[in-house]
């Protein structure tokens, strides 16, 4: 079988050849050129060439023509074949598993959404995981085997070695070990990492951030979370929790966090936070979606907290602004398709409390803007941990 050829190049880890160079260009950025790919390893062209050459007879390249912007013919590139692969993106989130679908050449699949209980335990999310991904395989008769791996996307802090952190939106599951929980059950290699960097693993390889090394996204959903991406990387930290902006400290003396400490970020400008003083207002529940289409249907009120949202959200990033100086923010999560309802605040906001004004140098200031992927950029990133052997638990 092609897909066995396909997971022996991938999981080569002792030695780098060439041809395990070039899979896993093309493994990580879809279908590309020859000569993109012969930049992305550093290999020379003739080599990428012969290698190509190689893997197609194998079965395990395919061609594909690929048309730019404007009128023009369409270009050939060279993409791994759909049929030589899948991987799994899985998101545990606070209360609903949702798994993505797609196969080697980044085509999606499947997006199935499983809602669970609140606070739902490991256990529960190992069997309807293991259930949900066997239907999947079914009803699109495609064979298990092919499986290259499985990337998970945590909502909360998640360790180098695996095990959930404090301060996650699972509570139950702080220590639990991942790779321990799911490798047993699964049978296939486990990558992870947090959603937000995950988020922004999805923005680099398809959405708002492609072809940009250096931005830092801040995902506005029901917690606060986010990612900093250096020179292509998204940085994790010594203990996997940079980007964790929810729990930045506004004041000491104010509320108790779920972290634990007082006065995060979170507290201030959540989703959560900002629907609890609209379900007050409102006398029942309400959904994120349903709060920013309200908004922007008119409603005074609900613009009001946007606004506060965003300005509070503007003060965070200007200290993130002031430490490393980004040119790139990419706004994400439920809160952010209100758009310029939210976007305009919190330019304001950060223009007024980070070191570097507007005006004071010439030339590009940070760019604001809205991430492609605001209903699954977790999951897409969960399929591209697994694409680009990021994240991977042993």
């Amino acid at each position: 079988m092609i897909s066995d050829g396909l997971q022996g190049l991938l999981s080569e880890r002792q030695v780098d050849s060439p041809v395990a160079r070039v899979v896993r260009a093309l493994s990580g950025h879809g279908a590309v050129s020859a000569a993109q790919i012969a930049r992305t390893t550093g290999l020379a062209r003739s080599t990428v060439s012969t290698i190509l050459g190689d893997l197609k007879r194998s079965s395990l390249v395919v061609e594909v023509e690929t048309r730019s912007p404007g009128i023009g013919r369409p270009a050939l590139a060279h993409s791994l074949n759909p049929e030589a692969g899948t991987c799994l993106g899985v998101l545990l989130g606070r209360n609903e598993v949702r798994i993505v679908l797609a196969d080697v050449a980044h085509n999606v699949i499947a997006d199935v959404a499983i809602p669970l209980e609140r606070d739902y335990r490991p256990d529960k999310a190992t069997r309807t995981v293991k259930q949900a991904i066997d239907n999947i395989y079914k009803e699109h008769s495609l064979p298990f085997s092919g499986l290259l791996g499985v990337g998970f996307a945590v909502s909360g802090p998640i360790a180098a070695n695996g095990r959930i952190m404090r301060g996650s939106l699972l509570p139950g599951w702080y220590g639990v070990d991942l790779r321990s929980t799911f490798e047993p059950v699964l049978q296939k290699p486990i990558f992870a990492d947090n959603e937000s960097n995950c988020a922004a693993l999805a923005e680099m390889m398809w959405g708002a951030a492609t072809g940009v090394e250096d931005f830092v996204l801040f995902k506005l959903d029901l917690a606060i979370g986010g990612a900093i991406v250096a020179n292509g990387k998204v940085l994790t930290g010594i203990a996997g929790t940079a980007g964790e902006f929810g729990h930045m400290l506004l004041d000491p003396h104010g509320d108790l966090c779920t972290c634990g400490n007082r006065g995060c970020l979170q507290l201030y400008c959540s989703g959560a936070t900002v629907l609890s003083v609209a379900e007050r207002r409102l006398a029942r529940a309400i959904t994120l979606a349903d709060f920013v289409k309200t908004a922007q249907a008119g409603d005074i009120g609900f613009q009001r907290l946007l606004e506060d949202a965003g300005e509070a959200a503007g003060r965070g990033l200007a200290a993130v602004g002031t430490i490393i100086n980004p040119g790139l923010f990419v706004i994400s999560g439920g809160m952010a398709a209100a758009g310029e309802m939210l976007l305009a605040p919190m330019r304001s906001s950060y223009a007024k409390y980070t070191l570097v004004k507007p005006g004071d140098i010439e030339g590009p200031v940070p760019q604001f803007v809205t991430g492609r992927f605001l209903d699954n950029d977790n999951c897409m990133g969960a399929v591209g941990l697994v694409l680009r052997h990021h994240g991977r638990l042993s």
